[in-house]
């Protein structure tokens, strides 16, 4: 159970855990960004009106290249 959930994936990925991680991380920290940005536009549409969507077009960049 431990195998499956801690280290299949990251093997499949032909990373280590901790690498897997700060991968990870890599992706959630700026994406957790542009949630919070996203939400400070819609509660003020003049604020921000491209940075969300520019995180989320880069990040995409990145991952397709992976």
């Amino acid at each position: 159970m431990f195998r499956r959930l801690f280290l299949s994936h990251p093997q499949q990925a032909g990373e280590s855990y901790f690498q897997h991680q700060r991968a990870a991380l890599s992706f959630a920290l700026p994406l957790l960004v542009a949630g919070l940005v996203a939400v400070a536009h819609a509660i003020v549409p003049g604020l921000c009106e491209r940075t969300a969507g520019d995180i989320i077009r880069k990040l995409h960049a990145r991952l397709e290249k992976r």
